[in-house]
């Protein structure tokens, strides 16, 4: 039995059902579960001082592309919306291979624990050269993140009027043989499961309104998550009403894509009927603010929302997209596009952090997370609030979102070390640098 006290923190925001803040208080672990908040006099097998420092949940990213970190500010695709960006970027991507996958992955998730995520999603939707969903898992482990690895498909080509290239598409009987062989391999189920699967079917313009329905069937036999792309932007709604008929909810309705057991990325582009559909049927929402600059997109109805009642996470999106893996950064865009949206008032940096832990715990149907209380998960993140971005700050909770810092001191997964003073310690960073740089280079060249 292995415990670990963190001693002495300024702030402990517990995210817990009265959104407690503790001053000056301890957390003990134990076994990678909280097992005492407060005073915790109890000897353990290590201390981890947290003088100074704020402590909050871990973060919480609800939806990636780790592929795209390899492809970050490709020229031709800088300026574009979306369908535009989608096709200067396929070509590329079409001569990835499982190394490219692996090392994009790794470099991804290691940016993301650097800005306090422990637990993010991943939507793999392309298997290029021998890809297989496993070559991020695999990166998963060696970084040491909580991970959600999503079996995404794309089936309808530019031939049958799709926008992919045919050569990055699946027969859709392949498709769903696969997902079956991944759920039986890596999904684990139970309370503190390190890696979970669901199915992910890309968007409603890659593949067909039968995978969309099959897909849904097989994840309610195998007690799996849904996920994939909806009213991303204007496109995305024009797409839907030409060739469905429909708005982007109301086909996701029809095809089982709402329940609680499902959760949607983007979405900025939902009407009143849409929001009210999804906080009936208790449907998350993935949100991806600076994603959704970066494409021209527009601002997501965040506030609508979280009014009516739905869960909404936060996500970093594809770093082609973005073009960064920071999700401390996101909720600061997601408080700032609320307030230019809505005004100044929209949305408190509190809310902001609830949004990025609890909010993305929920979204992921992951009740053993997002939270510090006993008997939880120990995924925490400390923020030493001494150096010169908080330098000033008078509410250093606030502060963590309004100013910084914007790197984490210690991040645990489990209880487990991933980021110390700093650093990350699972991996040698320089030297995945070193290898993501040749790989992306040689992609270029190609």
């Amino acid at each position: 039995m292995t415990t670990i006290r963190i001693e002495n923190a300024d702030v402990i925001v517990t995210m817990d059902a009265q959104r407690r803040e503790l001053q000056g208080a301890d957390i003990l672990i134990r076994d990678g579960v909280i097992a005492a908040i407060g005073a915790c006099p109890e000897r353990a097998d290590s201390v981890i001082r947290a003088d100074g420092c704020v402590v909050t949940p871990g973060l919480v990213n609800t939806h990636h592309h780790l592929y795209q970190t390899m492809t970050r500010a490709v020229p031709g695709g800088q300026d574009a919306l979306l369908f535009g960006w989608l096709s200067t970027l396929y070509p590329i991507w079409a001569r990835m291979g499982p190394r490219e996958m692996f090392v994009s992955a790794q470099t991804g998730l290691a940016e993301l624990a650097l800005s306090g995520c422990t637990m993010s999603s991943d939507h793999l939707y392309l298997y290029p050269n021998g890809v297989r969903l496993e070559d991020t898992i695999a990166a998963a482990r060696t970084v040491g993140l909580r991970f959600h690895a999503t079996r995404g498909a794309m089936s309808i080509g530019q031939s049958d009027g799709g926008l992919p290239p045919d050569d990055l598409v699946e027969r859709e009987a392949d498709i769903l043989t696969d997902c079956i062989r991944v759920i039986d391999a890596f999904h684990d189920p139970e309370d503190g499961a390190m890696t979970r699967i669901g199915i992910a079917p890309c968007s409603p313009f890659s593949v067909s309104r039968e995978l969309m329905r099959d897909a849904a069937l097989l994840a309610r036999d195998k007690g799996v998550m849904l996920h994939t792309h909806l009213a991303e932007n204007t496109e995305d709604i024009a797409y839907s009403l030409e060739k469905f008929g429909c708005r982007p909810g109301q086909y996701a309705e029809d095809l089982g894509w709402t329940g609680d057991d499902v959760w949607h990325a983007h979405c900025v582009k939902l009407d009143a009927d849409e929001i009210a559909l999804f906080a009936r049927s208790r449907t998350g929402v993935a949100h991806c603010p600076c994603s959704n600059c970066r494409l021209g997109s527009g601002i997501a109805p965040v506030r609508a929302l979280r009014d009516a009642g739905v869960a909404v996470g936060l996500g970093v999106d594809g770093s082609a997209s973005n073009d960064s893996g920071d999700l401390i950064g996101e909720a600061r865009q997601m408080m700032l596009l609320q307030r230019v949206a809505n005004g100044a008032e929209a949305m408190a940096a509190r809310e902001a952090l609830e949004v990025a832990t609890l909010g993305g715990a929920d979204v992921l149907s992951r009740p053993d997370c997002g939270r510090i209380e006993v008997g939880k998960r120990a995924d925490i993140a400390i923020w030493d609030m001494r150096g010169i971005h908080s330098a000033g700050a008078w509410d250093p909770v606030a502060a963590l979102v309004l100013c910084g810092p914007t790197r984490v001191r210690t991040l645990l997964v489990e209880g487990r070390e991933v980021v110390r003073d700093g650093h990350l310690v699972t991996l040698d960073l320089q030297a995945l640098v070193a290898r993501q740089n040749r790989l992306a280079h040689a992609l270029a060249e190609g």
